[in-house]
């Protein structure tokens, strides 16, 4: 797989690209703003989107969702357990300052287990809640990319409405018990490895007892 990565809006929120070298088919994932700016990054390495996916619906990872769908044309999925959270983006953004447009109804749902399939490629669903009641972890080719459940030496929020403490923890755990080696490609700032997680992360600990 070919995986590039672009920050977008305001809370800096890390967009992923991730595309089957062969056929060129790619994802989009946390479209979060500016999206000529992804859609630039698409074209120069003259991709073809086959799915927009969101790791959960907080606003700033969904904001650029209808922009990009509307230039595409392509299934939007997201956990269902995070539909209230997505639906409600545009006045949760308004609240913290931003403007965000509407976002389309879904086209379908993500599941634990579930593979997304681009070109030869794919990515498997891992439902992580905790940060979000539907957050998602995707898991392919020894990279996670992890949405806001983990950080480089720290782990997402779970004060915001719908997050719990205890299934974040859990899905922490799970995490962890992934390979070494696996790179960890997060929502928000530089990326790590589950390795460097077990070592580092202020959490380890406390979350790993």
């Amino acid at each position: 797989m070919i995986i590039r990565s672009v920050v977008v809006g305001p809370l800096q929120v890390n967009c992923y690209i991730v595309a089957d070298k062969i056929s060129k088919e790619a994802v989009v994932i946390d479209p979060g703003d500016e999206p000529e700016l992804i859609l630039d990054l698409i074209r120069k390495h003259g991709l073809s989107i086959r799915y927009i996916l969101c790791t959960h619906g907080h606003f700033d990872h969904v904001g650029a969702v209808s922009d990009i769908k509307e230039v595409a044309h392509v299934p939007v999925l997201i956990h269902q357990e995070d539909l209230f959270l997505y639906e409600a983006a545009s006045t949760a953004g308004t609240m913290w300052g931003f403007e965000v447009s509407p976002q389309p109804k879904p086209d379908s749902y993500l599941k634990e287990g579930d593979t997304i399939r681009f070109g030869t490629s794919s990515l498997t669903v891992m439902h992580t809640p905790g940060h979000s009641p539907g957050s998602v972890c995707l898991f392919g080719d020894g990279q996670l990319i992890s949405g806001d459940t983990l950080f480089a030496g720290s782990i997402g929020r779970s004060d915001l409405p719908g997050g719990n403490l205890g299934r974040l923890k859990e899905s922490f755990r799970r995490l962890m018990a992934l390979p070494e080696a696996t790179g960890v490609l997060p929502g928000h700032g530089p990326s790590s490895s589950i390795g460097e997680e077990r070592r580092e992360n202020i959490f380890a600990g406390e979350l790993l007892l």
